[in-house]
């Protein structure tokens, strides 16, 4: 995602079918809260403000992706990140003698249709292109994607429902999928901690502090705390427990071959950073990027970054080996992307100009180079993954 940081009362105002909408899932949500007693935690806010079925942000029809959205992502930069990807995918699937390709939240389509225009370029097609996502409004864009962009293969793509049956053998992609899973969030203070709620207020809502009730939160909190060996005093942050089941599901499917998570995050220290004591909470609304989740409920993103030391422990836990943790940067140069930018034309500058400046948004560590990271998973796959060979910083995890 690329935003600039605002403040909440200098937003954009929604147009009167966007406000009909919000207000909808603001009755539902509000609801819900009287309904418990006059407040939820803070995860299950998130949860019905993104994916509450026809209002929640993700499930309604407003358009997310690109220029006319709320923020725009890497396969809406450049056609390069797809067609670096797609040579990753090349080597597990010609290890594999073959398999099939899952991506997972596939926004706009642009990624799927990068990835098989270039594996068809190299004779690497999946035997089937599976795209699992919530919304009913992004598959129908995506289809509309495939079909204007990639004709001939759209008879190669299916969409499911869940994940696939166990037994699968391929590819897994999720790029930006981790940010948007409801997050649970805590406050240390004097020792205790302390869980965040969502409660009433007027004809909104506010948020509240009070002793953890969701199960699993103050003893991750503890062991953060004690592999960190730091104290914390007036410190709030998240913590991403849905991925861990997540991870576990996604384990017991794949059989053979390479999940690959891309998203904006850190390792365990630069997440709890001391400095960082505010957590990584952010909302993103028109380009504009502020915190404060219970504007525009269902109208607006609302994202934590992502622990990829966390991600990388519960993986191994449910049977994958950790192959690759790098920087997008890194990990597209090993991909080729020289390779693709030294093939393109620079007489013909107008798309080569558009070329080079989407290599330096997805490159440069000011734009999205060093914030987005790759992390590789494998199952049953001994070779050195090509993403990683350039620099592989497993380490630091």
């Amino acid at each position: 995602m690329s935003d600039h940081l605002t403040r909440p009362g200098s937003l954009p105002e929604p147009d009167e079918d966007a406000r009909i909408q919000s207000e909808r899932l603001i009755t539902l949500i509000r609801s819900e809260i009287e309904a418990s007693g006059g407040k939820i935690p803070f995860d299950r806010y998130m949860e019905l403000a993104l994916y509450a079925p026809w209002v929640g942000y993700y499930t309604g029809g407003a358009r997310k992706f690109g220029e006319a959205g709320d923020f725009i992502t890497a396969p809406e930069v450049s056609p390069l990140f797809g067609r670096c990807l797609a040579r990753q995918c090349e080597q597990v699937f010609k290890r594999l003698g073959g398999g099939e390709l899952l991506e997972i939240g596939a926004g706009s389509g642009a990624l799927a249709a990068d990835l098989l225009e270039e594996l068809a370029r190299l004779d690497a097609l999946p035997e089937r292109y599976l795209i699992l996502d919530v919304s009913p409004e992004l598959r129908q864009r995506q289809c509309e994607t495939l079909e204007s962009r990639v004709p001939g293969l759209v008879s190669r793509v299916a969409w499911i429902e869940d994940l696939p049956d166990a037994g699968f053998r391929g590819v897994v992609i999720a790029n930006e999928l981790l940010d948007a899973m409801p997050v649970q969030r805590f406050r240390l203070e004097q020792g205790t901690v302390f869980e965040q709620f969502v409660g009433l207020a007027g004809e909104g809502f506010a948020d509240s502090w009070g002793p953890t009730e969701s199960p699993g939160i103050e003893s991750a909190v503890a062991a953060l705390c004690e592999r960190l060996g730091q104290d914390r005093e007036d410190y709030e942050s998240e913590i991403n427990q849905r991925a861990v089941s997540w991870l576990q599901a996604l384990g017991e499917r794949l059989a053979e071959g390479l999940v690959l998570l891309i998203d904006y995050g850190y390792n365990h220290a630069e997440y709890y950073h001391p400095q960082r004591n505010r957590g990584t909470l952010m909302c993103h609304y028109r380009h504009r990027a502020h915190p404060d989740p219970f504007v525009y409920p269902g109208l607006q993103d609302i994202t934590a970054y992502v622990d990829f030391s966390a991600i990388a422990g519960s993986a191994a836990e449910a049977g994958f080996t950790v192959s690759g943790y790098t920087s997008q940067a890194f990990f597209l140069m090993s991909c080729g992307l020289d390779q693709l930018v030294a093939q393109s034309d620079p007489n013909d500058v107008r798309n080569h100009m558009e070329l080079v400046q989407g290599v330096k948004r997805l490159t440069l560590p000011t734009e999205m180079g060093e914030r987005f990271k790759m992390l590789g998973l494998t199952k049953a796959f001994n070779e050195s993954l090509l993403g990683f060979q350039m620099r592989d910083q497993r380490e630091r995890l």
